[in-house]
């Protein structure tokens, strides 16, 4: 028990410092500040809010912000009307707003009411009024999921623009307004400092748009040079997001799009700084899309609906040969109808592993819009077994040695050990396009273990060389996440030694990446290398 005790702080050390000294001063702040306005809401909500709300406006009829312009996500009227909601996939009772047995991800939801949309389409005045008063009626101020900043967030933009084609006019408009006095207040005080990242961009963006709101000129203007500072920080020069997970990259480019187009709808030229920061993400987005034209599920990633890609117009896709993305790490490899993204850059941020997964030097394959080599994507934020097998290297398409992690991944949100990436590689060789890459994840087992990987495009197939250098005799599984439906290539397009099987990695985002694994194992002295290929039909 005092090992086992000591190996967690051991862990828990290896995690904390990478943190700033701020990130930890700041997390400290907000979960007092959670706590004393949990312990007294009726107080904590008079001090915040100030008084009672000023004028409000609204928002110009003409904004039309991207989550009313989509319509894949949400659920339909009649379901809402019968008293149940579907999110996620899972439908559950909306009555007391607990989302008892329902995971941590669906209760976020619930609450963010971005699936109130279609109520706004159909101008169903009286169905919101009602669900609006059950939800303030079996909610506390500050109190519990419905109040983390992140989801008050959401939800404080999404009333904002449901206000005028739902609320405005109607018996309800002094108490919602009110509500949203109280988000402006609450926000102020609970900005995400500590996590920054996605969770800070949603905080801003809700801060503006209450602003905006209310007709407050000065709160617009202080909280869009908080935004500018988050934005210099979170997209890169390649125009990736820094948190390294396309799908989240898509949320942030949505984000600043919506302020962007709320300032120009009340007359504000949006700034050179955040018009740039769009136009690189969107550069970014056409260069990663995969060819079937859906988003790569690196590290924490999800189904990005195609109706929401759209509204989110990403650049020109990538062009034959090797198109390289430096800050983000990832390298998209092009030639005929085979293409290729790999990812050689580090797990994530040094200051927010929220979304990494270990899975370094994994990889994409496609020949033409068939998926070969796929992910398995995330389906919870849950901690346990099923979240940790999704960030794990077993659920990647990469090498593992010993049964252990090339970053070490732990809880729900947290990393110890990282792996640390060397780009070797990225060249034309003849006809061929390579790309090697190293890493050392494994430098905490014994023999010091450096895995690399070399990938051989062609038109016609895809060679990929592992080496692992280092000493002593280690149990080495190198694994490919083959498509689902995959009918072809056949074991032997692989190598021989494979094993294929059916296995649950992961149940996947709403119960659908069943994964068709490839696997090769065996206990080897180092170093160590194996090669296999992928075939085009007809190629030698």
């Amino acid at each position: 028990m005092a090992l086992s005790r000591l190996a967690e702080a051991a862990r828990f050390a290896r995690t904390v410092r990478h943190l700033r000294p701020a990130q930890i001063g700041h997390r400290i702040r907000l979960r007092t500040q959670r706590a004393l306005v949990g312990r007294a809401p009726g107080p904590s909500q008079t001090l915040l809010s100030r008084g009672y709300p000023p004028a409000h406006g609204g928002w110009p009829e003409a904004f039309r912000p991207l989550d009313s312009r989509v319509t894949t996500p949400w659920p339909p009227p009649g379901l809402l009307g019968s008293g149940q909601i579907r999110l996620l996939g899972e439908d559950a009772p909306i009555g007391d707003w607990s989302g008892l047995g329902q995971p941590l991800l669906w209760r976020f939801h619930l609450h963010y009411w971005d699936w109130a949309w279609p109520l706004a389409a159909t101008r169903d005045h009286a169905l919101f009024a009602r669900l609006f008063d059950s939800w303030r009626h079996h909610t506390t101020f500050g109190r519990g999921e419905a109040w983390a900043p992140y989801v008050a967030s959401l939800r404080a933009w999404s009333w904002c623009g449901q206000f005028g084609p739902l609320v405005r006019g109607t018996p309800a408009e002094s108490a919602f307004v009110a509500a949203l006095w109280d988000h402006t207040g609450f926000l102020r005080t609970h900005l995400e400092l500590d996590v920054g990242g996605n969770h800070l961009i949603k905080n801003l963006k809700a801060l503006v748009g209450l602003a905006v709101f209310f007709g407050d000129r000065s709160l617009v203007s202080a909280t869009m040079s908080r935004l500018e500072q988050a934005v210099d920080v979170q997209v890169l020069s390649d125009g990736g997001h820094y948190e390294l997970a396309p799908s989240y990259h898509c949320q942030v480019l949505g984000d600043l799009l919506d302020v962007s187009g709320l300032l120009s709808a009340i007359g504000e030229q949006p700034p050179g700084w955040l018009t740039g920061a769009t136009s690189r993400m969107r550069d970014f987005l056409g260069l990663v899309l995969l060819p079937d034209g859906t988003v790569p599920l690196f590290n924490d990633g999800y189904p990005v609906p195609p109706d929401v890609l759209a509204v989110l117009e990403p650049g020109p896709p990538a062009l034959p040969g090797a198109t390289r993305l430096p800050d983000t790490g990832l390298v998209a490899l092009r030639m005929g109808q085979l293409f290729v993204l790999a990812d050689v850059g580090r797990p994530c941020p040094e200051h927010l592993p929220a979304h990494a997964h270990a899975d370094t030097l994994s990889f994409l394959l496609y020949d033409g819009d068939q998926r070969i080599v796929t992910e398995t994507g995330t389906s919870t934020y849950d901690p346990g077994a099923r979240r940790d097998a999704e960030r794990s290297t077993r659920a990647h398409s990469t090498v593992e040695i010993d049964g252990t992690d090339s970053t070490e991944v732990w809880g729900a949100f947290r990393a110890g050990h990282r792996a640390r990436v060397n780009l070797i590689d990225c060249s034309l060789d003849g006809a061929a396009l390579v790309l090697a890459a190293e890493h050392d994840g494994y430098r905490r087992l014994p023999g010091s273990p450096v895995h690399r990987r070399t990938w051989r495009l062609t038109p016609q197939r895809l060679d990929v060389l592992d080496e692992v250098t280092g000493s002593g005799t280690h149990h080495v599984t190198v694994r490919l996440i083959l498509d689902p439906g995959l009918e072809a290539p056949g074991e032997q397009s692989f190598g021989g030694g494979w094993q294929t099987y059916l296995t649950e990695i992961a149940e996947g985002w709403q119960r659908l990446a069943l994964a068709r694994v490839l696997h090769r194992r065996q206990s080897v002295a180092l170093p160590w290398s194996h090669e296999f290929s992928y075939r085009r039909d007809g190629a030698q």
